[in-house]
């Protein structure tokens, strides 16, 4: 595969992470941060310091609109549940486990 092929699947195996994440609001941010140690809100870092590394002048809060398809402050409004116990509890294992 040539460079620029594997930057454009590259490109659209992101889009297409975003575009399923999307479709699945349900699945919170916590549970991510448990299960794969990231979330939409490590990918908007990720994609801002992508930005700026190039020379692209973007903040954090354009970042998450880029992830979340909207403000983020809407998205959390709409879609984001209180954090369970139990959720709560599995990061901070998962938090102490990665300090050991």
């Amino acid at each position: 595969m040539d460079k620029q092929t594997q930057t454009e699947v590259e490109a659209a195996a992101f889009r297409r992470l975003l575009s399923h994440l999307d479709n699945n609001k349900d699945v919170q941010n916590i549970d991510l941060m448990v299960l794969a140690d990231f979330c939409r809100n490590c990918l908007a870092k990720w994609y801002m310091a992508e930005a700026n590394e190039r020379g692209e002048e973007m903040d954090y809060e354009q970042a998450r609109e880029v992830v979340y398809k909207m403000p983020y402050s809407q998205w959390k409004a709409e879609h984001q549940l209180p954090a369970t116990q139990q959720q709560l509890d599995a990061l901070e294992a998962r938090q102490q486990g990665k300090q050991a």
